[in-house]
């Protein structure tokens, strides 16, 4: 359990490319990086008559013959008859190969050294792992740990723990042994000359900025300067709302000159009806509301809850127990519909844990995880806390009933009975306890000192505002994938859970920090950062922000059948509402609890739509749209390019913008043929030029 299964797991005999495979290798087949070292041992001994170890004369034993090439083996040399890994297995051979006992000494945690450090370029470090076990001891295990570079530009890590720094930046030295995971974190600063000034004077609005300022320091990377008004205005509003701002609404705050305008911006963004209308949207793509899975009462139901849980500003934590301690009718609690959407066990298990908890689990369901700490015993733990779910027909159309079960288990495969249910790292119940299971699941998710379930909502909203996540994916928050600010999350996740879970606070919080305000324009220093923050990041606008601000700026909102007229993109409670526009910009389907279902790759079919799709077309020309009423209302050029301006980018046109189109539109005026005709190469100019703005990088990315 604790040297010869270690061995074989560095020496990669039981890696998936090798006995630990599937189907293993020629006949021989050893559990994924060992995670079970009982089954190991029969292998080893047992199977093919035992001619696998021979205890008479352990140097003749296939396990140590065969990788010291001692006889042919088909991979290869894996270490030399006079190594220490050598010597383990044979000398477990020679004092009879004795199997794994309950009694044997279970490791309990690993430390490494250093845990963090600022290295010189190019400099050398070794990494030091110890063990802790559950007698008291500890033992240095640094030759049998797997190690990864989460960024092999920044830093690369040999087998043995030695660390080379390549280049600037930070990268997290993640180790693997015995189904623990840690990592360490390395960093080299930039090569820049920063003075003490560029920190001292940036501007402190709260605790992040702080804490980036830390981390800047400790990179030498200097922050870009504060958005002007018009980026922030509609940054603010895009993050916020999933709404461009009017041109009077530009207008008004760029002529704005109180100290505090935007603060008292931020405060009416978040207490609009379209702020419930955007996170309503994004905590249905967490959840899954979906026609395609649930009828049209049940989908309607379940988006109901979520908006007014949204309107009512819900804590995070309650809006969690409401959904897991809730039993009765689907229709007069649409949070059940959550488990019409998961019947079985498993898939609720593995899609809870992504969604409240930012774990992916779904490995462990037939081995040990190869990326995480969790072992395949706690996942099917885990998965029967949900065993006990029941679902019926209810006695009204779309109806079901939720309700608590009395019996019923996942079975462990491996042993073919169930397991005391218990959560991740959390303690168990008796299996014939008639208790609620999903009680000590809600109590457990939703306790303080699951900092599990606060970082993930944590790192949900601040990459909403930030284009990525302080952890990246920002649903992947397992151990070996840390923060790129480590410190900030944890100070924003503590500040959080001390406010009560309150999303709107955190929402404030982070839109008015000087870090959320930052341009978007590099420096000389900060050229190469998208991880720290120094800059804005850039990012394409989601699908459904591009067709709701390409309505609103045209004057023509997009119709959706079955819904009344108007209805913006946004507000659809349901994705399986036809749209091939929305399907081709990366619209989720709602199948999987995965941020990666949307995309936001370009696409030739992205590209098509916009140069020669109805959707925009139509816009551009509808006769009830903003460029008609521009005609009927004979509007100079002047005022026609400020509010397109305006409507679209936030901002007045630059004197060389004027300048260019003005005379382009000042020419069809002037062009031979009648007035008709003048006046319908006017509009088609009129057409072409917000075509032209609609489809550009400035319009469709957020910056």
């Amino acid at each position: 359990r604790n040297h010869v299964i270690p061995v074989m797991t560095k020496m990669g005999c039981n890696q998936g490319a090798c006995h630990g495979a599937l189907a293993g290798k020629n006949g021989f087949k050893l559990t994924l990086r060992g995670y079970d070292p009982d089954a190991d041992y029969d292998t080893l001994t047992r199977s093919s008559v035992g001619r696998r170890v021979s205890l008479t004369d352990p140097a003749s034993s296939l396990i140590v013959a065969k990788p010291s090439f001692a006889i042919p083996h088909g991979g290869g040399k894996r270490f030399a008859k006079d190594s220490l890994e050598y010597r383990v297995i044979e000398e477990w051979i020679a004092a009879g190969a004795p199997p794994p006992l309950v009694k044997d000494v279970q490791i309990r945690g690993l430390e490494v050294f250093p845990a963090a450090a600022v290295l010189a370029p190019e400099a050398e470090q070794q990494i030091v792992v110890r063990a802790r076990y559950s007698d008291g001891h500890s033992e240095d295990v640094t030759r049998w740990v797997k190690f990864s570079s989460s960024n092999e530009g920044a830093a690369t890590v040999d087998d043995w723990g030695r660390v080379k720094m390549t280049g600037s930046g930070e990268a997290a030295i993640t180790l693997w042994y015995s189904s623990r995971v840690l990592y360490s974190r390395l960093s080299v600063p930039f090569a820049n000359e920063i003075g003490a000034d560029t920190y001292d004077k940036f501007p402190r609005r709260n605790f992040i900025d702080e804490l980036a300022v830390a981390k800047w320091k400790n990179l030498h990377l200097a922050p870009s300067k504060i958005a002007d008004d018009a980026e922030f205005l509609r940054r603010a509003y895009l993050d916020s709302i999933g709404l461009l701002p009017t041109s009077e609404d530009v207008e008004t705050f760029l002529a704005n000159t109180s100290p505090d305008k935007r603060a008292k911006l931020i405060d009416r963004l978040i207490q609009r009806d379209e702020s419930v209308d955007y996170w309503s949207y994004k905590w249905s793509d967490l959840l899954l509301v979906s026609s395609r899975r649930l009828n049209s009462t049940a989908m309607w139901a379940f988006y109901d809850w979520i908006r007014e849980s949204v309107k009512q500003n819900k804590p995070w934590d309650k809006f969690a127990r409401d959904i897991f301690l809730s039993s009765g009718s689907t229709r007069e609690n649409g949070a059940l519909n959550y488990f019409v959407l998961h019947k079985d066990p498993i898939e609720l298990s593995e899609n809870a844990t992504q969604a409240f908890l930012g774990q992916r689990i779904t490995c462990a369901r037939c081995h040990n995880h190869p990326l995480e700490k969790w072992t395949q015993v706690q996942y099917f733990q885990m998965a029967n806390l949900f065993a006990r779910v029941g679902v019926k027909n209810g006695a009204m159309a779309g109806e079901n009933i939720v309700f608590a079960k009395v019996s019923g288990d996942v079975l462990y495969p491996k042993l073919a009975r169930p397991l005391p249910p218990a959560p991740l790292d959390g303690t168990s119940i008796p299996i014939d306890s008639t208790e609620d299971r999903r009680i000590v699941f809600a109590k457990w998710l939703t306790s303080p000192d699951n900092a599990m379930f606060s970082r993930t909502i944590v790192n949900r909203v601040w990459a909403n505002f930030m284009g990525r996540g302080l952890v990246d994916p920002m649903d992947d928050l397992r151990a070996t994938n840390p923060a790129s600010n480590e410190e900030l999350l944890a100070a924003l996740t503590k500040d959080f859970v001390e406010h009560g879970y309150d999303v709107q606070r955190m929402v404030r919080t982070i839109m008015n920090s000087s870090l959320y305000q930052l341009s978007s324009e590099a420096n000389a220093a900060n050229q190469s950062d998208n991880i720290y923050y120094s800059k804005h990041i850039i990012r394409r606008l989601n699908a459904e922000v591009i067709l709701d601000a390409m309505s609103q700026v045209t004057g023509a909102p997009t119709a959706f059948a079955g819904y009344p007229a108007g209805t913006r993109a946004l507000q659809l409670p349901d994705t399986q509402v036809k749209s091939d526009f929305l399907a081709s910009f990366g619209r989720p389907a709602r199948i999987l609890c995965d941020a990666a279902e949307r995309a936001s790759d370009p696409t030739i079919t992205q590209a098509l739509h916009v140069i020669n799709g109805d959707t925009l077309n139509k816009k551009l020309s509808s006769p009830e749209g903003t460029i008609a009423l521009f005609m009927k209302l004979g509007l100079s050029d002047r005022r026609i390019l400020e509010y397109m301006y305006l409507s679209a980018f936030s901002r007045y046109p630059s004197d060389s913008e004027r300048a260019a189109l003005s005379a382009a539109l000042e020419k069809t005026r002037l062009e031979k043929g009648t007035e008709e005709a003048r006046r319908d190469a006017h509009r088609q100019a009129l057409e072409d030029m917000v075509w032209a703005m609609l489809t550009s990088k400035e319009f469709l990315f957020n910056h």
